[in-house]
């Protein structure tokens, strides 16, 4: 999708391009509430979040509202802002990313709607509404290939730690620049496990290319993954099981601009139905869709809510 720079009376310089599609209310939507709304919305920078606000703006676009794409920000905090700031309306957060890194708590807390409650209590105060999270939970782990795990047989991050500690140089580790400096990261994961990685042996690169370091060089025995991804079966990885339940709970929740969600409270009743049928499993598919087999971010979307009913082609 092409990103036009729009400049907007008042509002200085905004990034985004409209959606054109012609869609109309299926299950969601029907006697198209936002009739007359102009909304933005946004998210980060990889795969799901970007498919996950697409959704949003589809289903806002088939409820009468003209919509502004702002989705693809780099990293968590531009997207962040955008919401209390008012630059964006809606995009899908995670519980655990709010919870630690915004909120600032360094414990997640391990019952998934109770990190959900807390995290919608807590961000109230920063005009930010949290709508019913999704079981989908993108959260992270390690993985390694079968191919080199046929060599060490690593089945859990203890078994990761026992190995750094016999054979420091074994342990080569490919993540992006964000975990490896996150508490809910690289940092507080070494620290729970009692593992500690040299630094030499820690590669930064962008996510996309962590997959295919694992999955087909030499260079990183470990690295990054989000347990959502397609990729993680496309390239034959084995995922390591956090067995000291280190890593929080991700679960994906429509957050909206809070003035927005008071002006037109309908938004609710739109996105519930869609986040109750997102789960990690169908998290899987769709970015398989867009990390393995290359289809648009846009277009896969726009099928799946087709499919499910809750929007049809105009």
């Amino acid at each position: 999708m092409v990103l036009l720079w729009v400049t907007l009376a008042g509002c200085g310089l905004k990034s985004g391009s409209p959606m054109v599609d012609d869609v109309v209310p299926g299950s969601v939507g029907r006697g198209q509430p936002l009739d007359g709304a102009s909304l933005t919305v946004t998210s980060k920078n990889f795969s799901e979040n970007i498919v996950l606000g697409q959704m949003i703006g589809l289903v806002f676009k088939a409820a009468g509202a003209e919509v502004l794409d702002r989705t693809n920000l780099p990293g968590s905090i531009s997207a962040r802002e955008a919401i209390i700031k008012g630059g964006a309306d809606a995009m899908y957060e995670y519980t655990g990313t709010a919870w630690i890194t915004y909120l600032g708590h360094a414990k997640p807390i391990a019952n998934p709607l109770m990190q959900w409650e807390a995290v919608r209590d807590e961000d109230r105060k920063n005009g930010v509404t949290w709508l019913p999270q999704s079981t989908l939970n993108n959260t992270y782990a390690l993985a390694i290939s079968k191919k080199n795990n046929a060599e060490y047989h690593l089945r859990t991050l203890s078994d990761v730690a026992a190995l750094a500690k016999m054979d420091p140089a074994a342990v080569t580790i490919c993540v992006e620049n964000e975990f490896a400096s996150r508490d809910d990261g690289l940092p507080g994961m070494e620290k729970a496990y009692g593992m500690s990685i040299p630094a030499s042996n820690i590669r930064k690169m962008d996510a996309g290319i962590i997959y295919t370091q694992v999955s087909k060089s030499n260079s990183c025995l470990l690295g990054e993954v989000f347990t959502t991804d397609g990729r993680i079966k496309a390239m034959n990885l084995d995922v390591l099981v956090d067995d000291k339940h280190f890593f929080p709970n991700y679960n994906a929740a429509p957050v909206v601009h809070t003035a927005t969600f008071d002006k037109y409270p309908e938004i609710a009743d739109l996105l519930d139905p869609v986040s109750r049928r997102l789960t990690t499993e169908v998290a899987q598919q769709l970015n398989a869709k867009v990390d393995v087999d290359g289809e648009d971010p846009h277009e896969v979307a726009k099928d799946w809510l087709i499919a499910e009913g809750f929007i049809k082609k105009g």
